[in-house]
């Protein structure tokens, strides 16, 4: 038996996150639409900009880029990414996005399944002004 109702989140009712870098807008999640499986969202990077280096130790991340070029580095392998193409991110990839364009990139992104807290999600690897960078772990030996 579904508990929550459909609700659209425009892009506009969201709030600017930019802690990591580039413009980060958490769109469908727990919260806001009482999402169980995990959370959509989209992020707006200019150019020059980036979002930087971090991971997920429970989540999948999986992007879709809407426009522009950028570039992801994955555990420190740089794949070039342009508008129509998808990319799935494992939990514990340290992964980053850099806008290597001259106009807005914009990228959809959705991780599930959900972290046991929200604090637990995303692990910043690189440091910022308001963030300390931490080491990933190694990851867990796959199940045989």
């Amino acid at each position: 038996m579904t508990t929550h109702r459909p609700r659209i989140v425009d892009l506009s009712e969201t709030q600017p996150n930019r802690r990591r870098g580039g413009d980060l807008r958490a769109m469908l999640t727990p919260g806001a639409v009482g999402a169980t499986s995990g959370f959509m969202g989209m992020a707006l990077v200019q150019p020059g900009e980036r979002i930087g280096e971090h991971y997920h130790p429970y989540s999948e991340e999986f992007v879709y880029v809407v426009q522009g070029s950028l570039e992801a580095d994955l555990d420190g392998v740089t794949y070039p990414l342009r508008p129509d193409q998808g990319l799935m991110i494992p939990p514990y990839m340290r992964h980053r996005f850099r806008n290597v364009g001259d106009t807005e990139a914009r990228m959809v992104f959705h991780l599930g399944p959900l972290a046991p807290r929200p604090e637990l999600g995303h692990v910043d690897t690189e440091g910022s002004e308001e963030s300390t960078p931490a080491a990933p772990p190694e990851r867990p030996e796959p199940v045989s």
